[in-house]
């Protein structure tokens, strides 16, 4: 027969793994709720959906997130505009050309949100940003805004150096933007933009843009003709 001791050693053990499992739940419901969205928009999402996919009740997910809505904001918290002051450092330590730098950042930029689940987000933003305008705005001032922001501190940078034309930065984003947002819908949309005898490879689509864009960037080198 098990002993009290026994006994109280497997409460203890049955109690820190609730408590370990109570501590996951709110990543279980963001990485839930990040499924979610992506597979179905933001509007045929339902909370039950998302707190029966992460195992917990209705009631356990309005603990954590009072509304879909602060549930879609943490998601976008968590995956994305969190990691901004991580990119910046990584701007401020990188050694690189900046011609390098526009390299690296398109080919990142792929590699962690690009490709997968994440671009999602941007997918249904833009697909249902317009109906939900107050989600829109957050979107634009913790995602868009400082991701400009970034490339606009690249293209100062390239100009500063001597390395980039002058030219106008605002403007300047969008040469990288938008082919990335098209390879993106692509990715998405099963390559309906595509002609069906041609394959969308993403690495040499992005080294294609990249130096597309810098030969129309980059000032000659010495000795070289106009």
């Amino acid at each position: 027969m098990p002993t009290s001791s026994f006994l109280a050693d497997k409460l203890r053990t049955v109690s820190a793994k609730r408590e370990r499992r109570k501590e996951a739940r709110p990543g279980e419901l963001l990485d839930a709720a990040l499924d979610l969205f992506v597979e179905k928009g933001f509007a045929a999402t339902r909370s039950e959906e998302v707190a029966a996919r992460a195992g917990v009740s209705k009631g356990t997910l309005f603990l954590y997130f009072p509304s879909k809505e602060e549930l879609f904001k943490a998601v976008v918290r968590e995956n994305l505009s969190g990691h901004f002051p991580d990119w910046n450092k990584e701007f401020e330590a990188f050694e690189g050309s900046t011609a390098d730098m526009l390299r690296h950042v398109m080919r990142t930029w792929w590699e962690r949100i690009g490709a997968t689940r994440l671009s999602g987000i941007t997918k249904l933003m833009m697909s249902e940003g317009k109906n939900f305008p107050e989600l829109a705005a957050f979107y634009q001032a913790e995602v868009v805004m400082p991701g400009h922001e970034l490339l606009r501190r690249m293209f100062r940078r390239g100009v500063e150096r001597g390395e980039f034309k002058p030219l106008d930065i605002d403007m300047a984003v969008y040469t990288i933007v938008a082919p990335m947002i098209f390879l993106m819908l692509s990715k998405h949309s099963s390559n309906i933009c595509m002609a069906p005898s041609i394959d969308l490879d993403a690495d040499k689509y992005i080294a294609l843009q990249a130096e597309t864009l810098l030969n129309g960037l980059c000032t000659p080198a010495s000795g070289s003709g106009a």
